[in-house]
């Protein structure tokens, strides 16, 4: 009787080991691309509202009616215009305070926006570490899957008295298989990972410019104030 040396065949020959070696593969598989396309939508309108929010913001417009336009939807702000709403409400509040001078007032502004930075950052980032650890181990588990199917083969061919290729063909090739999936898994968690890091990276990056330049723009008004009331 020949083994069947299909696709599905040599899968539902396996050993129970190796096929839980290959449920495992694919889950995360399977997994890796739900947090893929997840992560992609993400980050895409993260780009598109850092770009909407600071044509808005150099377009000249008054600060004030830009901090209440985002006020009136803060619930969805995300990106530039979050540190824009957290550093400019906590400017207004520390303004209103007695005795505060432009430094105290710049560096609680500021320390208020770093915070509202770290938190975007840790929400751009979600999931990535998983993805990661998806990229780094699965070709492991598959070659683990392989090397037991190969062990489970050759003890199998030394219990027969006349070995053939066509007998130890169906349990490498099964064996071979789990290999397969670990780097059907891994190559595109990587890849992914990569691209997304660097795209996290960009944004963190445009973040902190917004944050100095914004922080520059409230310190000269701070001064501009002081000075008039002196």
């Amino acid at each position: 009787m020949h083994a069947d040396m299909s696709f599905i065949g040599l899968i539902s020959q396996a050993s129970f080991l190796v096929k839980a070696v290959m449920l495992i593969l694919l889950g995360m598989s399977l997994a890796s691309w739900t947090i893929i396309f997840q992560r992609n939508k993400a980050l895409k309108l993260a780009n598109k509202s850092v770009d909407r929010f600071e044509d808005r913001f150099w377009s000249g417009i008054d600060l004030s009616k830009l901090y209440q336009e985002s006020s009136a939807r803060r619930e969805s702000l995300r990106g530039s215009e979050k540190l824009f709403y957290a550093g400019f409400k906590e400017y207004i509040r520390l303004h209103k305070s007695v005795g505060r001078t432009p430094e105290t007032l710049m560096e609680g502004t500021y320390r208020t926006m770093r915070v509202t930075l770290s938190r975007e950052i840790d929400d751009l980032e979600s999931s990535l570490p998983t993805l990661a650890t998806i990229g780094s181990i699965s070709p492991y588990i598959g070659l683990f899957g392989t090397v037991w199917g190969i062990m489970t083969a050759f003890i199998a061919l030394g219990e027969v008295q006349q070995a053939t290729l066509s007998m130890v063909a169906p349990g490498i090739a099964e064996a071979l298989i789990a290999t397969a999936m670990g780097l059907f898994a891994a190559i595109p968690a990587v890849i992914a990972y990569n691209r997304f890091s660097h795209q996290v990276g960009r944004l963190e990056n445009s973040y902190a410019n917004f944050m100095e330049e914004f922080t520059s723009i409230l310190q000269r008004q701070s001064m501009s104030e002081q000075g008039s009331q002196a």
